[in-house]
């Protein structure tokens, strides 16, 4: 897996709903392709994303060889408390890429 880009705003307001958008570069491999030896290459997709905010799950997401490549997700939370918004991509592989950035609740 490669790079994580991550957007959610550095500060909300208590109650507030905020937009949380992440997205991994990652090619989505399906395995029903066929590379140029005719050979089957095979899959490779990212399984399962969550994210959580001070290590309470608020989204989670099961993918399949369907998704586009570079998978890119948004999805809305209620701002409660300042923190830690942490997101894990779990591959076939059984490698987890991880990311996280921080939130200033007032």
């Amino acid at each position: 897996m490669t790079h994580a880009l991550i957007n959610a705003p550095k500060t909300a307001r208590r109650g507030e709903i905020v937009e949380i958008r992440a997205m991994l570069a990652h090619p989505m491999e399906t395995g029903f392709r066929t590379g140029t030896m005719g050979k089957a290459i095979p899959r490779d997709i990212i399984n399962r994303f969550v994210c959580t905010w001070n290590g309470e799950e608020i989204f989670s997401a099961d993918l399949f060889p369907a998704i586009a490549a570079n998978p890119y997700l948004a999805f809305t939370a209620v701002a409660t408390e300042s923190g830690t918004i942490a997101f894990a991509w779990t591959g076939d592989d059984g490698e987890t890429r991880t990311a996280e950035t921080e939130i200033t609740v007032t």
